[in-house]
């Protein structure tokens, strides 16, 4: 992907799109475009926050390490962006993103990201909406789970 692809592909994500012109620039220069083969892991958990990324096209699965296996907790798709909590919070990966299938992303420099967010303030909102989203989706996962293991309980007569 060229550096013009890269800018059309950052204005059409509505965080982007209301970027003045050169700063939509700046962003794409500081970003890379990467391709990962199905199952190729994009960052580790435990890896140092350094990106934030963007899915042009495929799919992600999101895996955390449950007493030494990697389990899939969730996924991602096209234009969905991830690796923001752990630029926002300076910690490192809390998961390990892996490819499901061919998967291209952008990959923007996280100081570049703080840049943007703390400059624009229509940035900064849709990065809050992106957030509550997923606080909200993982609220709904919890209350799934919980459901899930008060009914094996029950199956169980009450003990597990």
């Amino acid at each position: 992907m060229d550096f013009g692809d890269t800018v059309k592909v950052l204005r059409a994500i509505p965080m982007f799109a209301k970027l003045d012109p050169s700063k939509l620039k700046l962003v794409a220069f500081a970003s890379a475009h990467l391709t990962f083969d199905d199952g190729e892991a994009l960052f580790f958990e435990g890896d140092p926050s350094d990106g934030v990324y963007l899915i042009d096209e495929g799919t992600v699965n999101i895996c955390v390490d449950s007493n030494g296996s990697e389990i899939t907790v969730g996924s991602l798709t096209n234009r969905e962006l991830f690796g923001e909590m752990a630029i926002f919070r300076n910690e490192p990966r809390s998961a390990t993103i892996r490819a499901s299938g061919s998967v291209k992303v952008l990959r923007i420099d996280g100081d570049m990201f703080l840049r943007v967010v703390t400059e624009y303030p229509e940035t900064a909102l849709e990065v809050m909406r992106i957030l509550s989203e997923k606080i909200a989706k993982s609220m709904v996962s919890e209350r799934t789970l919980q459901d899930r293991v008060q009914d094996l309980e029950n199956q169980l007569g009450g003990g597990i």
